[in-house]
């Protein structure tokens, strides 16, 4: 199946480190559809990581007998972690809950989170100088830049902490836009 190796041996190194970037990448992804709880994506996501592991490690052990190679297979999953991580944050998939804390009037700022369509929760509570307010929202993942804007908009010294949900129910949600919501009838 890798003939053309043997005529072209310099390739090797490049298929270990592009190899090794994409089998590592896809196993950054899998480990959080797992920790979201994903049983149908991560075993799909998992079976092409391994498929392409063993085909790599294969070629390694038929044919690589130089240091080049096994550079290749460091810097490949190094890279690879790199790219996991990126790729990661640039889907943000899941669940996060945005606990604020504020010395300015927590109900404008539940106000203004409702009108983006995010429910929000406040509490009022005693800090270590001043009484605050403390809201509550829980939103997807990719929505946290539009969050972050609003909140440092609302007030500068403003304090908040984000934590990793792994299901939500029973709550004020935005609606989630899918692709065929532009063809629905009343949408």
């Amino acid at each position: 199946m890798f003939d053309f190796l043997d005529v072209y041996p310099w390739l090797l190194p490049v298929m270990i480190f592009f190899g090794r970037i994409f089998d590592v990448s896809l196993g950054t992804l899998r480990i959080i559809f797992v920790s979201k709880g994903e049983r149908y994506i991560a075993p799909v996501i998992g079976f092409f990581e391994v498929f392409i592991w063993v085909v790599i490690i294969s070629q390694i052990l038929i044919r690589a007998n130089d240091l080049v190679a096994y550079l290749s297979y460091a810097a490949g999953y190094a890279s690879g972690n790199y790219v996991g991580i990126l790729l990661e944050q640039r889907i943000a998939y899941g669940i996060i809950l945005c606990r604020i804390y504020t010395q300015k009037n927590g109900m404008e700022l539940v106000q203004i989170l409702n009108k983006m369509n995010f429910g929000a929760t406040m509490t009022h509570g005693k800090g270590s100088t001043n009484e605050v307010d403390i809201i509550e929202t829980v939103i997807d993942r990719n929505q946290m830049r539009n969050l972050e804007a609003t909140l440092t908009g609302f007030d500068a010294n403003i304090f908040y902490v984000i934590e990793d949900v792994r299901t939500k129910q029973n709550g004020i949600f935005a609606k989630r836009k899918n692709i065929l919501t532009r063809w629905r009838v009343g949408k």
